[in-house]
């Protein structure tokens, strides 16, 4: 496998969206963090309404750029860390044997899946003749190793089932993918992603919640995101439901959203299905290996107020273990694994996958032909939680830090803008058995928090926007 071709597919986030070699969402980005958000914040980065799987006309097309470098986020939704270090990562392989995978990722992960299966080909054309001057004792024609973080997982396992790729592929890597789907996107799309608002026209945080539902409603890669998991908890109510229950329908969240989301899963699903059936002992032609973690608090479900109406999300996110962005329990691939067994997890959160440290001893194994550890992750863990993921300038928001014995351990916790070199320090105070808790106040801009210990060495980075007022 060392001769295969290596491609690697960005999640959302992942690459930078440009117009006029300009980066377009880096722009609208930083405008919403620092003006009062307005229905216009976000318009140079929107999709037309009803787009589905096709192609947005040239006044809404936007030039897939390089891979994302720094790290950004969509409040409320998830963060990348970007891929600076990306080919360390994948194991250091031949510049002509590695692809990256750039592409708009506002649109439907379906699409997006048609346009890697054009790009892989081309590719795997190029490199089978060229091969030969690098690995001439290979046993075999080369094949494709797919590596995919976060929702660009979707868009691999997509391309594998529903557009031929596995008949070339020769190994699915995914890290951090949201195989089931995100509590955050049903809370994005119901225009409460910032937990706080108080209620409809409560403030900047409501108006914020606002133009982010507005904008990404017409995003088909935000919709396929929504969880096909029982994700929806109602008060009063002992069993959870799922977000295409009409007797609980969540409020604010569009039917023909879900249903473009389960239409979404539902394809791949029958295409595997209608594969299990032909392939040899049911067994996929490809090797899959997951990347997961369950150290971090992570918002697995969204809950839904006890009155007869249902017209308001509870501020309250119930949490579960995960990174810190995919809930453990949407991260297994069972469509290709069965159970957790063979997953791999790791101690890093989602945005930090695609790194070097957890990523590359593992591509190197799968490169060689040799199994990956089954355990990654250490057992004295250390991991940063806001409750809230976004908070207004002016407003002291909190911090929680959970951990055993972190003050025996020479505990050291900083503060930073992103961008910046300058760290402040942060003073955390016990706030009960294993957990400590800080009051922080920021101005405008993207800003991050890291705690380190040591007795074994572990840290935890965790970002969190501050809006202007």
């Amino acid at each position: 496998m060392e001769h295969d071709l290596v491609v690697f597919v960005p999640g959302f986030l992942g690459t930078r969206l440009c117009r006029d070699g300009q980066d377009v969402w880096a722009r609208c980005s930083e405008s919403l963090i620092h003006s009062p958000p307005t229905a216009g914040t976000l318009a140079e980065v929107a999709l037309p309404p009803g787009l589905g799987d096709a192609l947005p006309e040239d006044r809404f097309h936007m030039d897939a750029g390089g891979l994302l470098t720094s790290p950004d986020s969509v409040p409320g939704l998830m963060s990348c860390m970007g891929y600076p270090d990306i080919r360390a990562a994948l194991g250091d392989p031949l510049t002509a044997q590695s692809v990256f995978f750039t592409y708009d990722w506002r649109l439907s992960h379906r699409l997006v899946a048609r346009q890697l299966r054009t790009r892989v080909a081309r590719e795997l054309d190029r490199w089978s003749e060229r091969v030969d001057a690098h690995y001439p004792d290979r046993p075999d024609d080369p094949g494709v190793i797919l590596v995919c973080h976060s929702t660009g997982g979707l868009i691999g396992r997509h391309y594998l089932e529903c557009e031929d790729g596995r008949r070339t592929a020769r190994a699915l890597v995914t890290l951090g993918t949201p195989q089931k789907g995100l509590a955050q996107a049903a809370r994005l799309l119901a225009g409460h992603a910032i937990p706080g608002t108080g209620g409809p026209g409560a403030g900047p945080r409501a108006r914020l919640n606002e133009v982010l539902r507005d904008w990404a409603l017409d995003l088909p890669a935000v919709a396929e995101m929504l969880p096909v998991y029982a994700a929806v908890r109602v008060e009063g109510k002992s069993r959870p439901r799922t977000v295409a229950d009409h007797r609980y329908p969540v409020p604010g969240l569009p039917a023909a959203t879900v249903r473009d989301a389960l239409g979404f899963h539902e394809k791949f699903r029958s295409a595997r299905d209608g594969h299990r059936r032909t392939d040899r002992d049911g067994r996929l032609p490809y090797t899959v290996h997951c990347l997961g973690s369950g150290d971090y608090p992570t918002p697995e479900a969204i809950t839904l107020s006890s009155d007869g109406a249902y017209a308001t999300l509870s501020d309250d996110s119930p949490l579960g273990p995960g990174d810190g962005t995919v809930p453990r329990l949407s991260a297994l691939a069972d469509w290709a694994l069965g159970d957790e067994s063979p997953m791999l997890w790791t101690g890093f959160r989602n945005a930090d996958m695609a790194s070097s440290a957890a990523l590359r001893d593992v591509l190197i194994a799968v490169r060689r032909g040799s199994p990956p550890g089954s355990m990654l992750a250490g057992d004295e863990g250390i991991a940063l939680h806001f409750p809230a993921p976004a908070v207004v300038a002016g407003q002291p928001f909190a911090v929680e830090l959970l951990g055993h014995n972190l003050q025996g351990r020479n505990l050291r916790t900083f503060m930073w803008r992103s961008g910046r070199t300058a760290r402040q320090p942060v003073v955390f105070e016990e706030h009960g058995t294993d957990r400590y808790r800080a009051e922080l106040e920021a101005t405008p801009g993207r800003w991050w928090v890291e705690a380190v210990v040591d007795s074994p060495k572990r840290f935890d980075r965790k970002d969190v926007t501050v809006f202007a007022a």
